[in-house]
């Protein structure tokens, strides 16, 4: 899974991935203009390297371009939500379906632990709130899947919008223990190699986090 951890390479790949983390965890507000010139003070480099950073968050879906307006950071609304869980609900669903099939013993023993990692957090009634990368529940069925396309679709398509909804409205109360317990029941599934209940259960668990998420924007 080395293959698909982000290092920065680059003074502009360093810049992308804090612009980018700081937009996911809301240091950066949702629906602010971005100010090249101010970015470039904030980060300490260039307006060409925080303007090619936002063009490659442009591509990752976390920033828009308007007519008269410019680049500003996605605004999260229900309407978006509910496209993004869309299409979350169908390729992460096929993830767990070709995790279930092509994940080796060691790696799903992996995935075990880290959900026992969890079990604390959630019996202490915390914010089940994960990191991104190898300690992400979700990203590590995604690699999984070891299908390349699905995994950029993924991981460099609307991952990380997907986690800026996450972090930002977050999960909390009953919740926490519901998903814990669905992530239980996904990981036996692949476990057992029963691509086609761990499809169903992932695709049940997207839907159900999707209606928690609904409920804090009032629908």
């Amino acid at each position: 899974m080395t293959f698909f951890t982000e290092q920065p390479i680059t003074a502009a790949d360093k810049t992308f991935f804090q612009l980018r983390k700081d937009i996911v965890e809301g240091d950066v507000e949702a629906g602010s203009k971005l100010s090249e010139t101010e970015l470039s003070t904030k980060y300490a480099v260039s307006r060409a390297v925080v303007r090619e950073a936002i063009n490659r968050l442009e591509a990752s879906h976390l920033v828009e371009r308007k007519a008269n307006v410019g680049a500003r950071v996605v605004t999260l609304t229900a309407e978006g939500l509910l496209e993004l869980y869309q299409v979350r609900e169908s390729l992460e669903g096929m993830a767990a379906r070709l995790a279930a099939q092509n994940m080796t013993d060691h790696e799903i023993a992996d995935l075990q632990l880290l959900l026992n990692s969890h079990s604390d957090k959630v019996q202490s009634g915390q914010t089940y709130y994960q990191e991104a990368g190898d300690v992400d529940f979700h990203y590590r069925i995604i690699l999984g899947s070891k299908n390349k396309h699905l995994i950029s679709m993924l991981t460099d398509g609307i991952y990380h919008l997907v986690r800026m909804y996450r972090v930002q409205l977050g999960m909390s109360g009953p919740r926490v223990t519901t998903a814990f317990d669905e992530h239980k029941h996904i990981v036996q599934a692949i476990c057992n190699r029963d691509a086609e209940l761990a499809e169903m259960l992932m695709r049940r668990h997207i839907l159900y986090s999707k209606s928690s998420i609904e409920n804090k924007l009032n629908l």
